[in-house]
Formats: structure tokens, sequence, C-alpha cells
């Protein structure tokens, strides 16, 4: 999963937007810009696309650091008592920026419109960029397991825009017949991102209805069995990365597995003190590789998300604690 850096000049002053050169802030150049854009030049995306300055997968210590953007497109936008956290695009887009500056932050995880526009804005140069699949699982519908790939609909679609891997939430209900179609999507599509020798992060959870929601049930057990479910999805498992939670007694859960994993950060509901220990722990593991944290980093309660994301990235790429 090399890929060679891309050095292309051209158009690339015209495709992406810098924030320092306008004076402005990026949230204001969403705002001002990023619409005049899409209205104008959409043909500018796929050229930014083709423009931008790839990385190695994994730098020397094999650990990564990924933000991840994803939860809007299913319609969740709550952050702990907030339940329109993530409601303002130009908002989000400015704490994204903000996180994929920090030295230490290797990528991020997201939906095509939030990527589009990170893009535009030049964010995502020399950055790993995954690309989430299926969002078809609206959160509190009552099709929510039926997740079907209405995003990144294929890995043909992530490869022609040079993206680096791609994103399946797979939750595994067996009183809830909508399991098995996502299962054998996401089985697709971990075999067909492998043959282009792309990254398939596949994101398992065994879930259940309870009280007219899915839960998604966190005991170690629960867990495993969902591992060995994600890790046999596809013809080769060569290029699966696993998303996993952090769960008590995580060292037997992960002896489930030799794929590489990356802890998710959830819905931050704890002190952030606990939730750094927490990771530290965990990132002592031999296959914990790293983590794919969303509203921890990026809604921090201090509203610090530079402070927030060094922190994580001390954690990964400084030594597990």
């Amino acid at each position: 999963m090399n890929h060679p850096t891309n050095h292309t000049a051209g158009t690339a002053g015209r495709t992406s937007l810098n924030p320092t050169q306008h004076g402005l802030s990026t949230s204001e150049l969403s705002n001002i810009n990023l619409t005049e854009i899409r209205v104008r030049h959409p043909e500018r995306i796929a050229e930014a696309w083709q423009q931008r300055r790839r990385r190695e997968v994994v730098g020397e210590d094999g650990r990564l650091l990924i933000v991840a953007a994803d939860h809007p497109a299913r319609g969740a936008l709550g952050v702990r008592d907030d339940r329109m956290a993530m409601a303002s695009r130009p908002a989000l887009i400015d704490r994204l920026s903000t996180a994929l500056k920090r030295p230490g932050v290797d990528g991020v995880l997201a939906t095509p419109d939030v990527l589009e526009d990170l893009l535009l804005l030049g964010a995502l140069e020399g950055k790993l960029v995954i690309g989430s699949m299926n969002r078809g699982g609206l959160q509190g519908a009552s099709f929510e397991l039926d997740d079907r790939f209405t995003a990144y609909g294929t890995a043909d679609d992530i490869a022609a825009r040079r993206l680096d891997g791609g994103k399946m939430l797979t939750r595994i209900c067996l009183e809830d017949a909508g399991t098995v179609a996502t299962l054998e999507s996401s089985a697709k599509a971990v075999t067909e991102l492998a043959e282009r020798k792309l990254m398939a992060m596949v994101e398992p959870f065994w879930s259940v209805h309870k009280e007219g929601r899915v839960t998604n049930l966190l005991d170690p057990d629960s867990v495993i069995k969902s591992v060995h479910i994600a890790s046999g999805l596809g013809a080769t498992s060569a290029y699966t990365w696993l998303k996993l939670p952090v769960v008590d007694d995580l060292a037997r859960v992960m002896e489930a597995t030799t794929l590489p994993t990356l802890l998710l950060g959830g819905d931050p509901t704890v002190a952030p003190e606990e939730t750094y220990a927490s990771w530290g722990k965990a990132l002592s593991l031999p296959s914990v590789r790293g983590l794919v944290v969303g509203r921890a980093l990026l809604f921090p309660p201090d509203g610090d998300v530079a402070s927030a994301v060094d922190q994580a990235a001390a954690l990964v790429h400084g030594g597990a604690a």
C-alpha cells in the first residue's frame, strides 16, 4: 500500500484555496469561496483529486492517527448533550482543518462532501484519505441496519479519486435481516479494495434492537464475535484494518485477530483525562496501531481542538502511555 507522491503543478494553484493567502479563517473561506467554486467550477474537484500529493500509508513507527468526520451523513450530529453540535458545515471544516494541520495527524476519514471541501482548501496534501462508503443506515431509521453504500459506492469510486482506502460500518444483528446485505456488500468492498492495494477499514459491532433503537453491545465477548466475522469478510484480508471500540478486557479482545487495528473514540461522555488514559493503555497492545477519532478531538469540552489533537498524537506517535 505504498503510494508515490504526486508533484504535478499546472492548475494546482487554482484548484485549492490557501486561507493564509487571503487573510481569512478557514471558516470564512468555507462560506465565501467553496460554494462559489462548486457553482462555477465543479470540475476543479476532480482536477484537485488527481493533483493531490499522497503519502505512504504508515511511517517508521507503523502507527496512525486519523481524524473522523463521517457521522453527519447518517444524520448523527450530536456530541454529548448537544444534539446539533455538528450541524454547521463551515464550523466543522474549520475544526477539521485545525486538526489536520497539527503534527502527528496522519489523515482523515469522511464522506465525499466533507473530503471535497477539505480538498479545495488544500488540507489533504500529504495526508492519508479514507472514504466512508456505507452511510445508508440512518440513525434511528427502521432500516438502520440495512446499511447501504450511499457515499463511495465501490472501490472504483475510491481508486478513481486516488483515495487511500475505504471504510465500512458493519453492524451485525441476528434479529435483523438487513444485516446479511450489509455483510455481503462489505465483503465485496474488502475484496475489491484489496485488488487495488487500498486499505479496507472495517468497523464491526455486535448490535441489537433495544427500546426502539439500535444498540451496539460493547462487552468483550460481543466485540470478539464481531471481530471474527469482520476478519473473515472478502476473498483476502491482506489490506484489511479493523476499527474497534475501547472496551473492558481489551487485551483478550485483541487476541481475536492479527489484523492491524485502530481504536475509535465514539461520543465522548467521560472526562478527557479518562479517555486519554484508556487510549494510552490500549496503544500498548501489539496489534493496536493507532486511533480513528472524531468527536472527542473535534469537539473537546474546552473547545481547544489543537490541544486535544496534540495529546492524542503524543499517545500514538510518542509511545504508548
